[in-house]
């Protein structure tokens, strides 16, 4: 059963191509659940009008379903609460400028 450090460690490789910067440290990634084998992952766009939606998807569950054990991987994009740049981390601001 694969644990949340190491689906959080997946979804590293899930990069914003216009920002250059990962799902992780852009404060994108919401919340990650796994139950046994199965795992979700709630995520964000920074604007709902962001092209990149589907891909990130695909993204999620290719990069999570390589780990051991994952059985099953299940993704849901919300705009609730919104995102903003105070969800990067202290990195992804410096690389940003904020």
């Amino acid at each position: 059963m694969p644990t949340v450090e190491e689906v959080e460690e997946a979804l590293t490789n899930v990069i914003d191509p216009e920002l250059g910067l990962d799902f992780v440290e852009l404060g994108l990634i919401y919340g990650i659940t796994v139950d046994g084998g199965d795992v979700h992952v709630t995520y964000t766009l920074t604007t709902p009008a962001c092209p990149i939606g589907p891909m990130v998807a695909q993204q999620i569950e290719e990069f999570v379903t390589e780990l051991d054990g994952v059985d099953a991987v299940e993704s849901a994009m919300v705009f609730t609460p919104p995102w903003s740049p105070d969800k990067m981390s202290e990195d992804a601001k410096f690389a940003l400028g904020y």
